[in-house]
C-alpha cells in the first residue's frame, strides 16, 4: 500500500498513546541546543536529498536550510531523539503579524514513515497552541504537501522560492482552534 507519497513498500507503524509530556510515540521531544546547530544544518540538507534533488539543486539550498546557534537560542526549535541519536527536529517562529511559521520539520531520511514526523508536527501543533496561536503556517515543499494535508494543513496559495527562480512552494495553513 503506497505511503502519504504515493511511495509503494513503506512500512506504516501506528502510533502508540503519548506517555507524558515529552515522550510521545517512538522518541522524546527536547529543547535544541545552540551548540547543535550544525548538526541540524546536516540533518535538513539529508532530509531535503530523501526527495531526489541533485547535488547542484541541493548546494543552491545550503544557505536557506543552514540553522543558526541564535535560530536555536531565540525561537521554539525542538530535536526529537530515539535513544541518544537526533532523527529529527522542528522550529517555530513568531512573525511580527502576530502569526506563528512552522520554520523547519526534517526528519533523517532513514526513519521517514516510521511515525516521527508525525510526532513533530504534534509537537508543534501543541506549542503554538500553549504560546496562544490561533493559526499556523508553512511554506511546504512540493514534495511534502500531501503529508501536511493528512495532519490537517490546508493550502491556501503559493509563494516563489527564495532559492530557485520560477519554483513555487505550497503556502499552508492550519487552524489551531479545532482539534487536530
Amino acid at each position: 500500500m503506497p505511503d502519504l507519497f504515493g511511495r509503494e513498500g513503506f512500512e506504516r507503524r501506528s502510533a502508540s498513546s503519548a506517555q507524558g509530556p515529552y515522550r510521545e510515540h517512538q522518541g522524546t521531544i527536547r529543547r535544541a541546543k545552540p551548540e547543535e546547530a550544525q548538526l541540524l544544518t546536516e540533518l535538513c540538507m539529508r532530509s531535503k536529498a530523501y526527495w531526489g534533488y541533485d547535488a547542484a539543486f541541493l548546494e543552491g539550498f545550503r544557505r536557506e536550510l543552514s540553522v543558526s546557534p541564535e535560530y536555536i537560542a531565540n525561537d521554539h526549535v525542538f530535536v526529537l531523539e530515539d535513544g541518544e541519536r537526533i532523527v529529527g527536529f522542528c522550529g517555530l517562529r513568531e512573525r511580527e503579524n502576530g502569526e506563528i511559521l512552522l520554520e523547519d520539520l526534517f526528519i533523517e531520511p532513514g526513519v521517514i514513515g516510521k511515525g516521527y514526523g508525525k510526532q513533530l508536527w504534534q509537537y508543534a501543533v501543541k506549542t503554538a497552541k500553549q504560546l496562544g496561536f490561533r493559526q499556523m503556517v508553512l511554506e511546504s515543499d512540493p514534495n511534502a504537501e500531501p503529508f501536511y494535508r493528512a495532519m490537517g494543513a490546508k493550502r491556501v496559495g503559493e509563494i516563489p522560492s527564495s532559492v530557485v527562480e520560477g519554483r513555487m512552494l505550497p503556502l499552508m495553513r492550519i487552524s489551531l482552534e479545532e482539534d487536530v
